[in-house]
């Protein structure tokens, strides 16, 4: 086993975060863009790291402890009753949208189809009860968004995932590397089940972690050069002011579990199907998921994805603002 590669990964993250704090305290005379653009990158480093090393404990947990024939038995066979309670798997696993990638892949390589994976990896962030118990916080049962927030969220998992189930090939629209590792089980019959959980750890880490960091630096360079007066402007149109919140949720990429607190003071300006259209789209596609996806999903497959959730929010928050 090459510990080096996690560790290697370790010591990227320390150094990141000591070149923040060196940027912090000698680059002041160049202007606070540079610092922005490191400062939102950590947090969201800091924000999604803890999720994405629990996601990869539950993926080792299900591909190492978990008997394949529990996890596949007692599902039902058809596959759209199949693919809703899939869905639903995110209730008992409050694991933000970051951490459902490793977990997806571990379900992937325990025999779930490449729909049933995506079903989950969509709904589960939002379906989530920490995500549940924040959006209520944030704006309770007004105008409906709870409401429209957990049924789209469930609505649209369950049309990609049946959608990507009538591919005709599945395992194209898996990453030739992770398709191979999916084809590849028999190493594990020679190791022991701590030799396994440490294989796993370093190849999901150095798979998941590289992606995950630059993801954030992306999404941090960008919020800088986003302009939020110019959202706000567009706030009042019920078309232009969706288009803008999916525009901010794709740059912005916080967290499922803390999006409807950010989102709040928004709701002063936007109509509420353009809030509804953040808090769906978000969760789901924003830059760093779309780098984390790409571990394990072809860049059609992901494109695929993208394109269906966000005209389904888009839909979704015009027809709420038209009758709002």
């Amino acid at each position: 086993m090459r510990l080096w590669t996690p560790l290697a990964v370790l010591a990227a993250l320390v150094a990141v975060i000591a070149f923040r704090v060196w940027t912090n305290e000698n680059l002041q005379p160049l202007g606070g863009q540079l610092q922005d653009v490191f400062t939102l990158s950590i947090s969201l480093l800091v924000e999604s790291l803890p999720f994405i090393v629990l996601g990869i404990g539950l993926s080792i947990l299900v591909q190492v402890f978990v008997p394949t024939s529990w996890l596949v038995s007692w599902l039902p066979r058809n596959p759209f009753a199949r693919r809703a309670i899939v869905s639903l798997f995110g209730m008992f696993l409050p694991v933000c949208e970051c951490g459902n990638v490793p977990l997806a892949r571990g379900l992937m390589g325990r025999g779930y189809s490449v729909g049933d994976s995506v079903t989950f990896l969509l709904a589960a962030p939002i379906v989530n009860p920490i995500t549940i118990i924040t959006t209520h916080q944030a704006f309770g049962f007004d105008d409906g968004i709870l409401v429209a927030r957990l049924a789209a969220g469930f609505a649209i998992a369950n049309m990609v995932g049946w959608l990507l189930s009538l591919h005709p090939a599945p395992e194209t629209l898996l990453t030739t590397r992770f398709a191979k590792e999916c084809r590849m089980p028999s190493t594990a019959t020679t190791q022991t089940r701590l030799q396994r959980v440490g294989a796993l750890f370093v190849s999901e880490s150095t798979t998941l972690m590289p992606a995950l960091m630059v993801g954030a630096f992306i999404a941090g360079a960008l919020q800088v050069g986003v302009s939020r007066d110019v959202l706000v402007a567009l706030g009042t149109d019920p078309i232009i002011s969706v288009v803008a919140m999916l525009a901010l949720a794709f740059v912005i990429s916080v967290c499922a579990n803390v999006d409807a607190f950010f989102i709040l003071p928004f709701a002063q300006t936007f109509l509420p199907g353009s809030i509804v259209a953040f808090l769906v789209f978000g969760p789901l596609i924003d830059i760093k998921m779309v780098a984390l996806l790409r571990t394990t999903y072809t860049t059609r497959t992901i494109a695929t994805i993208a394109g269906v959730v966000g005209l389904s929010a888009l839909a979704l928050g015009t027809v709420m603002n038209s009758v709002a």
